[in-house]
């Protein structure tokens, strides 16, 4: 089952072509509504007018990719810091995966081997690492042995808690409405 998020239909095709892409929706996932994080590598692709190439971003003049980031609409609510996490990331994908991030997954022996490749890589802690590893299996059928395991609860089979659970607007409200009981359990009511 491919990723289908209810957001623009050539981002969703982006996504499920381009790891680079995917990769990057899920690093600017944080602080603004999940639909515009993902849709964000869709609007990137248009600015730069080609798709998204590791080798070219990491080595990106920061203040001119500060700029594409930061032209309206912003492609995120913190677009300064996020470019330089998008470019931190492809200079790491550079170093280690010869910029190819499908290697990230394509390349894990295990589930396990998996969460830490994605942990690994910047912007990427415990709980996005999990996520991530739930949205490859759930949504591109990338699954080594033990990558539920790994997701945590993240990968169980009808869940939602997170963009890994979104096909469509239905799944979309039941994950924020799991994340606002989160929030409520947090604040103690």
């Amino acid at each position: 089952m491919p990723i289908t998020l209810p957001i623009d239909p050539g981002a969703n095709t982006l996504l499920n072509h381009d790891p680079l892409a995917l990769l990057t929706a899920m690093l600017l996932d944080q602080q603004i509504p999940l639909e515009r994080a993902f849709a964000a590598p869709y609007e990137l692709v248009k600015r730069l007018g080609h798709d998204l190439d590791a080798r070219e971003l990491a080595a990106y003049d920061p203040d001119a990719l500060i700029e594409l980031f930061a032209r309206k609409p912003a492609l995120h609510r913190y677009p300064k810091a996020m470019a330089r996490r998008v470019q931190e990331l492809a200079q790491s994908l550079m170093e280690h995966y010869d910029g190819r991030a499908e290697l990230v997954w394509t390349e894990a022996e295990s589930g396990r081997d998996l969460y830490q490749r994605v942990a690994a890589l910047p912007g990427f802690g415990d709980q996005k690492a999990r996520i991530f590893v739930a949205l490859l299996g759930k949504g591109l059928d990338v699954r080594p042995e033990g990558w539920r395991e790994a997701s945590g609860a993240y990968g169980e089979d009808g869940s939602y808690r997170s963009v890994a659970d979104i096909v469509d607007e239905d799944s979309l409200v039941r994950v924020r409405t799991y994340k606002q009981q989160l929030k409520a359990a947090a604040k103690g009511g």
